[in-house]
């Protein structure tokens, strides 16, 4: 690693680590000050942290990667994950606000679970919770592992201190500042990857002549790269567009929309957030077409190839490094760390609360004093970060392909509940477990049980449709028909749904 490019990441550490002390002193005092940061975020800091938390490293690395090797047909992903983002704030958003702090305060997913249907079983709470915990769990880990990576291939440091770099930094403003800490650096964050996906293709789509320069260069490779349809049929385009109906279900995202100041504030925050997704996704696509066209024009440095290939992956890393000085470098992957950092934190952050609020408070020390759960909280975050880092210290690790999967689980298993919830006053706590089961079920046998004949054996259905589709299909009907045939909820439960209609219609 070079002086500038080390000048700006450890500037970047320090900023992190600024940002958590900022948090300890404002936000930490009680529980749910440390686990929603009192919710008093405003919509700018909702919004790029919502953004900035969804967009992991995929965003810098996983989808210009897929643009280079399949052109403008691997767009659907974003275009659906567009979608699904404008339909999260347009139909959980607003309502989700009202009914959380109308639901006695409910301050994490599975409390919301069990206050909104008055669940003395608390079978919601604790299935709910394990998901969440199992899932994030495997989810860190593989973020874990990115920033790993990173410091491997492009900083030239070993795995192992990236893994501890990466995970010691978010662990500590983490830690410290709780939920406004991760929300604040989440807000950094986003700016940072803003400013990176747009210097990067720009810069490069100059040196190219510009578009035309560009498509003339893609179009001698192969004239299907510019072809949205290339290649893909329209049970592979339903695939990728059903990635936007995760957003439901996203812990991490949603729980956002339960800190945010007001819910007067949310029109602001969506235009907002959907301006920075916008603008982000198209330059992460620009990245890996541009990329390409340069790479064919330039070649491909060298030190960039692993055994006479190239990763197409590492596309940003590469046109960040030839295309800037050593500190304006630096800052352009301190990026990718940025979607790698801000996605983990808010994870740990939201497996924390559940250890914490669903477990602890509600099963061990149902006495404890806010001052305890705080300090449990922080006890769960570095525990969570040390099983992280255990899975994540073989980069081969095969948990990497059960992470793959979490997007769709918690898409299927907590998405139609939620939007159901919000807005079906005849939904019960059976048809919600009923779904929630039948969702998580559906996608791990989608996905993992091999029963279509295949070139090389049996294959999971998987492999044909996206299983987020069918999980979320089953989960939607399940919880329709359970809660049609068991009795109806409680009149209080009807009551605080109709005191959040009123609410909202006020709103409007």
């Amino acid at each position: 690693m070079d002086f500038g490019t080390g000048v700006s990441l450890a500037a970047y550490f320090i900023i992190m680590i600024g940002i958590g002390l900022y948090g300890f002193k404002e936000s930490t005092s009680d529980s749910s000050g440390y686990l929603l940061g009192g919710r008093k975020l405003g919509p700018a800091v909702t919004s790029l942290s919502a953004g900035a938390s969804d967009m992991s490293g995929w965003m810098l690395l996983g989808l210009p990667g897929a643009m280079f090797v399949s052109g403008l047909s691997a767009a659907w992903i974003a275009i659906g994950l567009l979608l699904g983002a404008l339909a999260n704030y347009l139909i959980v958003a607003p309502r989700l606000r009202v009914y959380t702090e109308t639901a006695h305060d409910a301050i994490t997913i599975p409390d919301y679970f069990e206050k909104r249907f008055e669940d003395n079983t608390r079978l919601l709470r604790v299935i709910s919770s394990i998901v969440i915990v199992l899932f994030f769990t495997l989810y860190t880990s593989s973020g874990v592992v990115a920033g790993g990576k990173l410091f491997d291939s492009a900083f030239g440091l070993p795995y192992s201190l990236g893994l501890f770099a990466t995970a010691g930094v978010v662990v500590l403003y983490t830690l410290l500042g709780g939920f406004m800490a991760v929300s604040m650096t989440d807000f950094v964050q986003g700016i940072i990857m803003f400013i990176a996906l747009i210097m990067v293709p720009v810069v490069a789509l100059t040196g190219l002549g510009g578009f035309d320069g560009v498509s003339s260069t893609l179009n001698e490779i192969d004239p299907s790269l510019l072809d949205l349809f290339g290649g893909v049929g329209i049970v592979g385009i339903i695939s990728a567009m059903s990635w936007g109906l995760g957003y439901f279900g996203q812990p991490h995202i949603i729980v956002r929309f339960m800190a945010i100041r007001s819910v007067n504030d949310i029109p602001a925050a969506r235009n907002i957030g959907m301006s920075w997704m916008l603008v982000t996704i198209v330059g992460a696509l620009a990245t890996g077409l541009v990329g390409l066209a340069w790479v064919t024009q330039n070649g491909i440095p060298e030190n960039y190839l692993v055994d006479g290939a190239f990763d197409g992956e590492t596309i940003f890393i590469v046109l960040s490094q030839i295309l800037f000085n050593p500190f304006i470098g630096g800052f352009l992957l301190a990026a990718i760390l940025a979607a790698i950092m801000s996605t983990i934190s808010s994870q740990l952050l939201v497996s924390s609360s559940s250890l914490t609020e669903d477990f602890y408070k509600i099963f061990l020390r149902k006495t404890a004093s806010q001052k305890e759960l705080v300090m449990v909280g922080r006890m769960a975050v570095v525990a969570v970060a040390l099983v992280a880092i255990a899975l994540a210290w073989n980069p081969d690790s095969n948990v990497l392909t059960l992470v793959s999967n979490a997007w769709a689980g918690f898409g299927a298993a907590f998405g139609p509940i939620v939007i159901l919830s919000l807005f079906w006053k005849r939904m019960t706590r059976w048809g919600a477990l009923a779904g929630m089961i039948t969702g998580a079920a559906t996608v791990l046998i989608w996905t993992y049980v091999p029963v279509l004949a295949g070139e090389a054996g049996r294959v999971p259905l998987g492999s044909v449709l996206y299983s987020i589709v069918p999980g979320f299909i089953f989960c939607f009907i399940a919880i329709v028909v359970f809660s049609l045939l068991s009795p109806r909820p409680k009149q209080s439960v009807e009551d605080m749904h109709d005191d959040v209609e009123t609410e909202m219609n006020n709103t409007a």
